[in-house]
């Protein structure tokens, strides 16, 4: 079987715009923001000593999360009763605040407080894996105090308990994974599925009715894997040839547009055959496109995975790790995996969802089976310079 093909597959109370879909939504506006970010390395903190903890006798907690990433009550979308209910069991309260619209503007809003060794507004936030790396490398960062956390150390899958952006896990711990990988209409290609990067960028029948996604690690990572280079091990060379490829499908016009979240609607339209596309979003589309597919291709998919991190001089350190710990434990976990629709890291997970949700046990979107997670890489850990040298190449691609 050339790839894995998970059709039809719905879930209930899904947000009409996910997490990844509003971060693809920046566009290549938030390329810009990400190349103005990297442009000139960040200073290192002023001072690395940890502010005063008040955690015991302040009970309360800022959270800066990305829109649409926790769960919501149906009757008031102001409340989130995961955290009615932390608040409830500890008496903290927490100020949750959805302005993590990318992971490169959120940095440059915080980056100039905390090369200052200041506190930022937030005591806890959540960033994808390679925003960590850079936050670790700066000094941004602080350990865990795992005794604070039983849960999360028993609790986290053991396929994320070493990554190479924070070995030991010393000062994140994931919130939520996905995949990226072929979102496919098979209604406007006669019934047929695209399977593969190289059909998707080479095929005459599909010129003008691809698009790619403006995130560079899922794109030019789906190209390299498919090219048969190791994700997580590649050269500068390697990534070369993979925006060469893309270029190439480019000035050719196989490639419709590079897209944000809204490459959606003409999927659903026929208008685009196939796209790079989210986990996620696709479950959304699924909605009311249930014939819609996400195919992981044999070569391969991108993983990545959103992080709690815990910045410099918070005066509520305690307070933040008690929350984080939270959504280590399984009940919490599965009320907030019903609605998010990703791929939660709490080992539990699917024990709680069967009482919950046991329709979302088999869908293989949210609950990939070990076959699908066996295809799915990590695009390696960039250094500053590759950083820079990579979306500058990415930019230039895709016109930004």
């Amino acid at each position: 079987m050339a790839a894995s093909r998970f059709q039809g597959m719905t879930a209930p109370r899904r947000p009409g715009l996910s997490r990844r879909g509003f971060m693809s939504a920046m566009g290549m506006g938030g390329a810009a923001a990400f190349l103005a970010a990297c442009s000139t390395p960040a200073a290192a903190p002023a001072t690395s000593q940890p502010a005063t903890d008040s955690s015991d006798t302040d009970k309360k907690v800022a959270w800066s999360n990305w829109p649409f990433y926790i769960d919501i009550d149906e009757a008031d979308p102001t409340k989130h009763p995961t955290l009615e209910a932390f608040t409830a069991a500890t008496g903290i309260a927490v100020a949750y605040t959805e302005d993590v619209n990318d992971n490169d503007e959120y940095f440059a809003k915080i980056q100039p407080q905390l090369s200052g060794g200041q506190a930022i507004a937030a005591d806890l936030f959540v960033v994808t894996d390679w925003m960590v790396a850079k936050l670790a490398r700066l000094g941004f960062l602080q350990d865990f105090d795992y005794a604070n956390m039983p849960n999360a150390k028993a609790n986290l899958a053991p396929s994320l308990q070493e990554i190479s952006y924070d070995p030991g896990r010393k000062h994140s711990i994931t919130f939520q994974s996905g995949l990226a990988g072929i979102a496919c209409n098979p209604a406007a290609f006669g019934g047929s599925s695209v399977v593969s990067m190289d059909q998707m960028l080479t095929d005459p029948a599909l010129a003008g009715k691809v698009t790619c996604l403006t995130e560079m690690r899922d794109t030019v990572g789906l190209t390299m894997l498919d090219m048969g280079y190791d994700l997580e091990n590649f050269t500068m060379e390697q990534f070369d040839k993979a925006i060469a490829k893309l270029q190439t499908a480019v000035d050719s016009g196989q490639i419709r547009r590079f897209t944000g979240n809204d490459y959606g609607a003409d999927l659903s339209a026929g208008n685009v055959v196939a796209c790079v596309g989210w986990t996620g979003d696709v479950i959304s589309l699924q909605e009311d496109s249930p014939d819609l597919e996400f195919v992981v291709p044999e070569a391969g998919c991108t993983l990545w995975s959103d992080n709690f991190v815990i910045p410099v001089r918070t005066p509520h350190k305690k307070n933040a790790e008690l929350l984080i710990d939270w959504y280590y434990k399984p009940d919490i976990a599965a009320k907030a995996a019903e609605f998010i629709s990703y791929i939660s890291p709490v080992v539990g997970v699917d024990k709680e969802m069967a009482t919950l949700a046991p329709e979302l046990l088999e869908d293989p979107l949210v609950f990939p089976d070990a076959a699908t997670l066996g295809r799915a890489k990590v695009f390696r850990e960039l250094s500053e310079e590759e950083e820079n040298r990579c979306n500058e190449a990415f930019a230039k691609l895709t016109g930004g």
